[in-house]
């Protein structure tokens, strides 16, 4: 329903530059939705081809693990020599002023770097450490993917429901208070022209008689 405000020029002005306001606004929204649909599926892509590996990387590493366990003993000793991961950094970048995590893990945190003894351990006990650390890189990969996603799907669901409310109520009642205000300045426009009308007959008349 149409707010009903005085029906004059100003007025009729404002609105019409609310309403183009509006629509540029939700035109932006749009675009914007659009965009971060985008950027959203390729990274669900990404994601999906990254717990694949990561599912064959942890079934491999387990493997190794109990080969592990099986030729060299029971590992729990060999396991407390392994830092504790302190090496990831938390960056970020924007998208659509969307904030998207960016981890990265300290260049030391990447290499194969045995952190125990080799007198006392095996060949399994290496390829054990090694392939959990690939299962480790993947890990931080997919978990930076995963938040991306779930800020981009929160955007997304704002972004829909900010664009909804022009398209669906602020617009329509834009546009329905200029067709108001329009109308009731064209009704005045043609009541005043008939009274001009009437007066100039009236006169037309008076000076016939006179």
């Amino acid at each position: 329903m149409a707010v009903q405000t005085v029906p004059t020029k100003g007025n009729l002005m404002n609105a019409k530059k609310s309403l183009a306001l509006a629509k540029n606004g939700y035109e932006l929204l749009d675009r914007k939705r659009n965009i971060l649909i985008r950027e959203m599926m390729t990274l669900i892509d990404h994601a999906n081809a990254i717990q694949e590996k990561i599912d064959g990387a942890y079934a491999d590493a387990y493997i190794a693990l109990q080969t592990a366990n099986i030729t060299n003993g029971f590992c729990e000793e060999i396991s407390n020599a392994i830092p504790v991961e302190n090496g990831l950094k938390l960056d970020s970048r924007s998208v659509m002023g969307v904030e998207i995590p960016i981890l990265t893990m300290a260049e030391g945190e990447k290499h194969d770097y045995l952190h125990y003894g080799t007198r006392t351990t095996n060949s399994a006990i290496d390829k054990a450490v090694i392939l959990f650390n690939q299962v480790k890189e993947l890990t931080v990969d997919l978990a930076e993917i995963e938040n991306s996603v779930y800020r981009l799907a929160d955007a997304i669901k704002k972004t829909q429901k900010r664009a909804n409310a022009l398209k669906n109520i602020m617009i329509p009642r834009f546009e329905e208070t200029v067709k108001f205000i329009t109308d009731a300045l064209d009704e005045k426009d043609r009541e005043e022209f008939s009274r001009l009308k009437v007066i100039k007959r009236k006169k037309l008349r008076e000076s016939e008689q006179g």
